[in-house]
């Protein structure tokens, strides 16, 4: 019987049990879904001047063997064999590590290639593979897989080659002629060829284009896709707002709105007089301003006759949204209240009877807002702060209180642009990128552990001042796995050091949430001077006082972390310090140090970040909302996305797009997805 692409794997010649059974745990299955597992990189076998090649890089070169090879053993079936390459007209010398059986292959005189690390300063090999002969019987490219089990390279593409041979074929092309014209780009079967067995680097480069690009498309025509059912089949609220009580709401302010702010208020004030429900992500940096932005947009919907809900993760923040509020809103005759689960029961019995007849109009809570007995008279805005901090449903709940009620989400944590573009790719994104005016900068500074003594001068001198200061530890307990500085060893010996002159306090992830909130409120009412902390210190906790923050073993954590830790402090009149305790040993994390020292710009360090650590791990976690994409990648392939962007946003309002035999492909893509089920959503 002929094989076709839904044929399972054991169709092919070789894939018996134990391979299938390997290639499984893979996710292959079918033939098609392993002609559609790429490499995830290419051995490049090109032959190299070792003149021109930097220290330690791979390298392949030929050359004639020019001394009977050495062996020795180092026990445990451990040996090392050495001899000596004339290559060009370097000698070298060239080892393999436990393949003593080469010695009987490799005699003086023979021309061979060898691959392996460059030891520029010993002329040196350690080679990871050899090639009786010259060059020219290799190819210049081999894929690389990511395997399970027992499965070798050269096994994996022997299937890869016959699964090309005998059914690629079948394969439809899923990008459009006039795309493909467009940015010049393989067809899909080149493409293949060109993923799995390039001819040269320009091939497979070419096919690693083709495949990112159309990654990306059908990403992005997902979420303009879902973007757009959103904004424009999901009815919402027209919000006509008393503009003249907005500017003089912005008049009595005691400082002026930055160009960043205006911009933001302008694009929120715009999406609030749509119909359309408003879905905007509010990013900005700590200290930006995006609480009176949020307050702006409040009172805009107050004006409207509708009322306004704001939720923050803990009541210390709740309760410091309620006394910035108030301050603003209350000279206008807006009611703003709080609930939380510390609300005793008569007055949130009060409380909910006034929401519910609109004598309320801005509530501030946590995840009091989402219990069933809460019920507004006319909801017209929910903002969420923090709102990485809420799952899917609490914030469906929250929004479910209303009609359609417009929707800001906030967050202190900046966000690349391309992660923005694919974790929060069906929002729209406004971004505060301008501090107040006369803000000071944090001074940051590294110094080393056995440079301590010096940190803790500082810092007495600061308390000394009559501020307050932060420790910040990335470990509760001693750990035998990691050599780093404990919370609670720590928060011991600085009770000792500071046992008559100043008070330390402890907090961290395992104390009850209502031991936290009260060693956090004794700190914030200056009742604590020190406190030590693992990293369960809240964003947004602002207590103006705190001036000096200390991070120990500061490698350990990465750059957006660090400046949001940093964030802690600099929040008033005085000048404050950040101190970063840190002895990194990779280049890497000796970046990220200096990194902080040299900027206090959040999105410049998040995209540093980034850079150094991928999106898969870029909040210090994994971040569910970031998809797993099998050939991009969002630092390196930002451009690609852009396109891809504006291209998804583009064909989806194309007759063409819709109707045309061409984008089939592309619009069951979408279709699969469950973002619409295939009518044109314009």
């Amino acid at each position: 019987m002929a094989i076709d692409l839904k044929s399972p794997v054991t169709e092919l010649k070789g894939v018996g049990k134990t391979a299938a059974e390997n290639l499984e745990q893979m996710g292959v299955h079918t033939i098609e879904e392993l002609i559609m597992t790429f490499p995830f990189r290419h051995e490049d076998f090109r032959l190299k001047d070792l003149a021109q090649t930097p220290h330690n890089e791979r390298v392949t070169v030929e050359g004639r063997v020019e001394s009977v090879p050495n062996v020795m053993f180092m026990g445990k079936g451990r040996s090392r064999l050495q001899f000596k390459m004339l290559v060009g007209n370097h000698l070298i010398r060239v080892s393999f590590f436990n393949q003593a059986y080469l010695k009987n292959k490799l005699k003086p005189g023979a021309i061979i290639t060898v691959t392996g690390k460059w030891d520029q300063g010993r002329q040196q090999i350690s080679g990871s593979q050899v090639h009786f002969g010259p060059k020219d019987a290799q190819a210049d490219f081999e894929p690389v897989y990511s395997l399970k089990g027992k499965l070798t390279q050269k096994k994996y593409r022997h299937f890869m080659r016959q699964a090309l041979d005998e059914v690629a074929f079948m394969i439809p092309e899923t990008l459009p002629g006039k795309l493909r014209e467009s940015y010049k780009l393989l067809g899909i079967h080149e493409a293949l060829e060109g993923v799995h067995f390039p001819q040269n680097a320009m091939h497979a480069k070419q096919a690693r284009r083709r495949f990112v690009y159309e990654e990306l498309l059908v990403f992005q025509l997902k979420m303009q896709a879902l973007r757009k059912v959103r904004r424009e089949d999901e009815a919402g609220l027209a919000i006509h707002y008393d503009v003249e009580k907005l500017r003089t709401f912005f008049a009595a302010l005691p400082y002026d709105l930055t160009g960043a702010q205006k911009r933001v208020v302008n694009e929120i004030c715009k999406d609030l007089l749509t119909p359309q429900r408003m879905n905007r992500l509010l990013q900005g940096d700590v200290g930006s301003g995006k609480t009176v932005v949020a307050a702006s947009g409040l009172y805009a919907v107050v004006t409207a006759g509708f009322q306004g809900a704001l939720m923050a993760p803990t009541e210390i923040l709740a309760e410091q949204h309620l006394e910035n509020l108030r301050s603003w809103l209350e000279p206008f005759d807006v009611r703003v209240e709080l609930l939380s689960g510390s609300t005793k029961a008569k007055a949130r019995r009060a409380l909910l009877a006034d929401l519910a007849t609109g004598d309320i109009d801005v509530l501030i809570g946590t995840h009091a807002l989402i219990q069933p007995d809460v019920a507004f008279h006319k909801l017209g805005l929910v903002i969420t702060d923090e709102q990485h901090r809420f799952g899917v449903n609490q914030r469906r709940v929250l929004r479910e209180k209303g009609e359609s009620p417009d929707q800001l989400f906030m967050t202190a944590t900046p966000i690349p642009r391309t992660l923005s573009i694919t974790a929060f790719g069906e929002m729209d994104v406004s971004i505060i990128d301008e501090m107040p005016a006369g803000r000071k900068v944090i001074e940051t500074n590294w110094l080393k552990a056995e440079q301590f003594n010096l940190v803790l001068q500082r810092m007495e001198q600061e308390l000394a001042a009559g501020r307050q200061a932060y420790l910040i530890c990335p470990l509760i307990e001693e750990s035998d796995k990691l050599d780093v500085q404990n919370a609670v060893e720590l928060h011991a010996q600085l009770q000792t050091i500071f046992a008559d002159k100043f008070t330390v306090g402890l907090m961290h992830g395992r104390l009850p949430a209502d031991e936290k909130d009260a060693v956090m409120r004794s700190f914030s009412e200056g009742a604590i001077n020190v406190l030590v902390s693992t990293t369960v210190v809240e964003v947004g906790v602002n207590v103006p006082n705190a001036t000096f923050m200390v991070i120990y073993d500061a490698e350990r954590f990465g750059l957006a972390q660090l400046h949001q830790l940093r964030g802690r402090v600099g929040r008033g009149e005085h000048q404050s310090y950040c101190v970063l305790v840190a002895d990194p040993k990779s280049e890497e994390g000796k970046e990220r140090m200096i990194s902080m020292t040299e900027t206090n710009d959040g999105f410049r360090l998040a995209e540093k970040d980034l850079e150094l650590r991928g999106p898969g791990d870029f909040f210090g976690r994994k971040q569910s909302g970031i998809p797993q994409f099998k050939m991009a990648d969002l630092v390196h392939d930002y451009r690609a996305l852009e396109t891809a962007r504006r291209d998804a946003n583009n064909l989806l309002y194309t007759d063409e797009f819709w109707h045309d035999e061409e984008y089939g492909p592309l619009r069951e893509s979408l279709e699969k997805s469950g973002v619409m089920t295939g009518e044109r959503i314009d």
